[in-house]
């Protein structure tokens, strides 16, 4: 079998020892060949360095590197062009002064290997000049690769030198637009499209393809190149799992799939694919290189919880230029990777769009983490607590469950306590918030406030061949085994179960009164 590429994003050392590669050439033919100006983006380890890398060595015309790839005879190896790899994740930038003195080096050290002398002061000076003598020097036009043309600005967002490093960037970016007739091809990556950079504007001919169903999948793995490429891993995994080929696919499937920028193609993110074949165990491989603080305090200091745990509906202004002093919850979750496409649809003639978490990685850790964040249970704990109150769930526990449950609980700010300013039925969403998250985090497809003909369940948790259909109640005042017995008679009177009678259904009560949490568990024989 060839190697797994884990942490390879250079296009040249995956081809020239023996790494595997997902062939992605069909792809990059129809963007050369179709556009100048290229913008993409996508979430942060998805495969874009490698895209500009194999870019690159295209454009220099490494023509072995290619062979029995789709490109390979469609290509005209018989001309190089002078290419400018720019990656700002290797260019300090923690200061206007630190970009322009590492970036003006850089620009030197390519003139050098080149045998052009640069005369220039300024970093973007000396920028347009290296693509003016770079063409002139063997009339071929330049390339322009520029891998994470966002990262100074992210990673400046809240310091006082932002303002500073977002004005060297518009003056260093604005170059390519006079530079045009020198230039062959420019592509840019990033995360996010900033509004305060005014490349996008200035760069008349840019061609934005991050939601273009086009290239949907010029990152990430298909279905059909994950079955085809990694067949042999697969088939070794299910053997080192005890499970069948088609039940391995359909729990990679769940877990890792998802991730779709025109509602249509769905991929898998290589960073969670790559070590899950290598370790043969699911985890949150992807989630946790970059654990999101920043989201996770955001979502709870603003009340949005329910953003990740039902669906969200945008329109196109939601993938606009952003601000990024004033990021928008919604496109922050979208870039980042934490929401998805899942469905686009035309309506009057505009798109109107429907987000979702991807998959099962993304949706359990962030349920670990949020919940962690509304509960203070130490995240690293989250997961066993919340195996064992399942195991409860399902042993008909109720004791047990109701014991882990304060124990859960027993961290929950004062905010979400019965004798604040909330109403009970403000009170009784937040715990319905906690709870969703708890049950999310345990892989539940949880259906929140599912209407039937009866009227409308708090919610169903769905596993194969079992249904848990749960009411949960609040009061203050009122005492918990009175709650408890309204929630299952409710449940029992409105036969909210009838529709999963073809499994086996329990019925769940969750109260709340004062500070005094409790359970009743029932099964429908």
């Amino acid at each position: 079998m060839k190697k797994l590429p884990i942490g390879i994003q250079s296009f040249e050392d995956l081809r020239s020892n023996d790494y595997l590669y997902v062939d992605k050439t069909e792809d990059i033919y129809r963007l050369v060949t179709s556009s100048k100006i290229v913008f993409l983006s996508r979430p942060r380890r998805f495969g874009k360095s490698l895209l500009v890398s194999t870019l690159g060595e295209l454009y220099n015309g490494k023509k072995l590197l290619f062979e029995g790839l789709y490109i390979y005879d469609k290509w005209d190896w018989t001309r190089c062009y002078p290419v400018i790899r720019i990656d700002w994740a290797g260019i300090k930038h923690n200061s206007k002064e630190e970009m322009e003195a590492d970036m003006s080096d850089y620009l030197q050290s390519i003139a050098t290997v080149n045998d052009i002398i640069l005369t220039r002061r300024f970093a973007s000076g000396r920028f347009a000049e290296l693509i003016e003598l770079l063409h002139r020097k063997d009339g071929n036009k330049v390339v322009v690769l520029i891998d994470e043309y966002d990262k100074p600005i992210l990673d400046a967002i809240g310091k006082p030198e932002a303002a500073e490093i977002r004005a060297f960037l518009q003056d260093f970016y604005v170059v390519l637009k006079s530079a045009d007739d020198h230039l062959k091809f420019v592509f840019m990556t990033g995360v996010t499209k900033v509004a305060k950079v005014s490349i996008f504007s200035a760069l008349n001919s840019l061609k934005d393809i991050s939601l273009s169903e086009q290239f949907s999948s010029i990152c990430g793995y298909t279905q059909e190149e994950l079955e085809r490429d990694f067949s042999e891993y697969i088939d070794n995994t299910a053997v080192h799992v005890n499970m069948t080929r088609e039940d391995l696919l359909a729990k990679i499937r769940k877990w890792y799939d998802g991730y779709s920028w025109d509602g249509k193609t769905s991929v898998y993110n290589p960073f969670s694919t790559l070590p899950f074949f290598d370790n043969k165990e699911f985890s949150d491989y992807w989630f946790a290189t970059g654990t999101p603080t920043f989201v996770i305090n955001r979502l709870k200091k603003h009340g949005l919880a329910k953003t990740v745990l039902e669906p969200v509906i945008a329109d196109s202004s939601a993938f606009d230029s952003y601000d990024p002093d004033a990021l928008d919850d919604v496109p922050l979750l979208f870039q980042a990777g934490y929401l998805t496409v899942k469905n686009k649809e035309m309506i009057n003639g505009e798109p109107e769009y429907t987000l979702g978490v991807p998959n099962q990685e993304v949706r359990v850790s962030l349920m670990k983490h949020l919940l962690g964040a509304y509960t203070q249970y130490p995240v690293d704990q989250l997961g066993v607590l919340g195996k064992a109150m399942l195991q409860q769930i399902l042993a008909f526990d109720a004791e047990g469950f109701t014991n882990n449950m304060r124990m859960m609980l027993a961290g929950v700010s004062y905010t979400l306590q019965p004798e604040d300013t909330l109403s009970e039925d403000a009170n009784e969403a937040r715990y319905h918030i906690i709870f969703q998250m708890w049950m999310t985090m345990l892989g539940f497809n949880i259906q929140s406030e599912r209407m039937t003909n009866r009227g409308r369940m708090d919610a169903v948790l769905l596993q194969p061949g079992l249904a848990i259909v749960v009411e949960l109640k609040y009061h203050a005042k009122t005492k918990l085994k009175t709650l408890l017995k309204q929630a299952i008679a409710q449940i029992r009177e409105k036969r909210y179960y009838e529709q999963f009678l073809d499994r086996k259904i329990i019925l769940m009560g969750i109260a709340f009164s004062g500070k005094e949490v409790g359970c009743r568990i029932e099964q429908i024989v």
